[in-house]
């Protein structure tokens, strides 16, 4: 591994095992024999450039440590955040979080020469961080010599000031590593030459360096404390490694040897896998597609233009009281790799976004939620709890994916390629009459960015009330079936979660000619008939659709979308009821149950679908 700057580097795992003492050294050490590695660099360039290869010479060279697959990510040198006691002082220690804030780059002091008046030897002495960065003399000249010098006199050598750039970065540890009423700490992190302006607010990182102590800020009447800081040498971004999620090849063996079981009756395997989406829910198959084909998603396309068009789908439920609204959010929250949940009551425009801290005189930036989940999941639970102003911040995020910050003096675009999932009451009695805005009093133009939007009406049905209380209290049973019963009748979470991370990074669907005809020839249809919400049927629409077909696409285990996923994402659309509904069979989604025979179902619902179409276009 090699940095921006080319700074040389090496395996602590290799170093270990071909000079374990040098190790053992260099771990109890660091301070000490880090300036002898770099030391060692400078040296080794004098001597390949002397040989005269060809090359720039560098005045400063840092030697970086590379701890992946080393004793180093062992829980004694790898602990948590939170975790990090005295014991850690001084030691090699790696630490992993979420960069929450990032400072600006400074220039430090790094090392200054001083000469002894008495035996005119010269010798650098380095700025204490414990000291607020000033440096300490020593008392007696520290030069070894076979009869010792002991002069306390020094002089500053003209021109031997070393400079860094320098910057201060907060780390924070992961919130789902940790249990519930647990706070999740942060700690300092500071970074030097190479290594600044490497990472950015939301990005996951893994930090190792010293971890030393600075003295807190003087505040009057507060006592003033030590702060554990970490001084980096080496910073690993995480965010494309996905490392949490660990695919070995004979799980990828059990999803292929599950879709060859069901070659026949594709759509019953895929019933299979949904079941193992929030099982303690009876039905709700249509809520448990739209939750799986969100969490999945399409893919990203970028135009010639530059310009991108988002992959990721978004999500909303409106639901009566008690219609597991919560529940699908809490298990969503499960199923990603990187998830945020926060409820709208809660949440300001500044806690979604990002928020301008003062700290130490100067502004910083600290990422809020939409920021913080990049690359993952916003559960936003209550959605209709927020106010006006703070709804509208979410706008930008959630379809151009980035967010524009103009906050004291701080100009600049953070991403947030993130899914919005949200839950939300309607207002009062649903009204199935009146559009969706005037039920939700959410704005048409935020509606429109939701890709699917369930209605879920909790109405008066003694025959699914049966069923119902008779799972709920079949639940209650302790339960006598063990995970062995292979892949076919259930899905354990942790199997769930390996599928839908494969999927999304192994298949990129392209369209058939067929499934092109029949969503075209679905949003021409609704664009004749929006005159009951028309701020749904936008060409938001249309890629919404595309979307939902290649998430189904990548959910069958495909890498082309058929006519099949076209009409899956049209039923989806449907099962909205916030557009003019061309299936008169869909129902009510609260009520949705999975089928004995889903094949032959689909093949009922693609006839009239397609004599629907088929009418436009005739008519057309």
């Amino acid at each position: 591994m090699t940095s921006r700057s080319q700074w040389p580097s090496f395996s602590f795992a290799e170093l270990f095992d071909e000079e374990p003492r040098v190790a053992s050294v260099l771990f109890a050490q660091p301070n000490t024999y880090l300036r002898v590695f770099d030391a060692a660099a400078i040296w080794a360039q004098q001597i390949v450039l002397a040989e005269g290869k060809k090359g720039v010479e560098k005045k400063s060279i840092h030697v970086r440590i590379y701890t992946s697959g080393s004793a180093l990510e062992f829980p004694e040198t790898f602990p948590s955040i939170g975790r990090v006691r005295v014991q850690h002082h001084g030691i090699l220690l790696t630490l992993k979080g979420i960069v929450t804030r990032s400072g600006a780059i400074k220039m430090h002091e790094g090392e200054r020469t001083y000469m002894c008046q008495k035996c005119k030897n010269s010798f650098p002495v380095h700025p204490l961080v414990e000291a607020r960065n000033s440096i300490s003399l020593p008392s007696i000249c520290p030069i070894k010599n076979s009869k010792p010098c002991a002069g306390t006199k020094f002089q500053y050598v003209e021109n031997t000031i070393v400079c860094n750039d320098y910057q201060e970065i907060k780390i924070q540890e992961s919130t789902q590593v940790l249990g519930v009423g647990a706070i999740p700490r942060s700690i300092l992190v500071i970074l030097k030459d190479d290594l600044v302006d490497v990472v950015k607010a939301g990005d996951d990182v893994i930090v190792t360096g010293v971890l030393t102590a600075k003295w807190a800020p003087e505040l009057k009447d507060v006592r003033c404390d030590l702060d554990p800081v970490l001084i980096a040498n080496n910073v690993r971004r995480v965010n494309e490694l996905k490392s949490e999620i660990d695919i070995s090849d004979d799980i990828v063996m059990k999803f292929k040897q599950f879709w060859a079981h069901f070659k026949d009756s594709p759509l019953k395997g895929r019933n299979a896998i949904l079941r193992g989406i929030c099982p303690q829910v009876f039905g709700l198959f249509t809520v448990k597609l739209a939750v799986a084909l969100t969490l999945i998603g399409g893919v990203q396309h970028v135009d010639a233009s530059g310009t991108r068009i988002r992959g990721e789908s978004h999500l909303l439920l409106v639901g009566d009281p008690g219609t597991g609204k919560s529940q699908f959010l809490k298990f969503a929250a499960k199923l990603c790799n990187r998830s945020v949940i926060t409820t709208g009551l809660g949440s300001t425009s500044a806690g979604l976004t990002v928020t301008a801290v003062k700290d130490g005189g100067e502004w910083m930036l600290e990422a809020g939620a939409l920021v913080l989940a990049d690359g993952g999941l916003c559960c936003i639970d209550e959605f209709d709890s927020m106010r006006e102003h703070d709804r509208a911040t979410i706008h930008e995020a959630m379809e151009q994916q980035t967010i524009s910050v103009a906050k004291a003096g701080l100009v600049t675009t953070l991403s947030t390629r993130t899914t919005v999932f949200g839950a939300t009451n309607p207002k009062g009695q649903y009204d199935p009459d009146q559009p969706l805005s005037v039920n939700t009093t959410l704005s048409g133009p935020l509606l429109s960015r939701f890709d699917i939007v369930l209605v879920l009406l909790d109405t008066k049905n003694p025959d699914w009330d049966a069923v119902v209380s008779s799972h709920i209290l079949s639940e209650a049973e302790p339960d006598s079936r063990t995970d062995d019963e292979g892949l076919v009748n259930s899905w354990p979470l942790a199997t769930l979660k390996r599928y839908i991370h494969y999927v999304k990074e192994h298949f990129r669907p392209v369209l058939t000619r067929e499934a092109e005809i029949v969503i075209s020839s679905y949003y021409q249809l609704q664009r004749k008939s929006a005159t009951h919400n028309a701020a749904r049927t936008t060409v938001r629409m249309l890629e919404s659709l595309i979307r939902l077909a290649q998430a189904h696409a990548r959910l069958m285990f495909r890498n082309e979308v058929t006519q099949l996923d076209a009409i899956t994402a049209i039923l989806c659309i449907e099962s909205s009821m916030t557009t003019s509904a061309i299936v008169d069979c869909i129902g009510n989604a609260l009520h949705s149950n999975f089928t004995d025979n889903p094949d032959q179902e689909y093949a009922k619902q693609e006839i009239l679908i397609r004599e629907k179409l088929n009418s436009v276009e005739s008519e057309g």
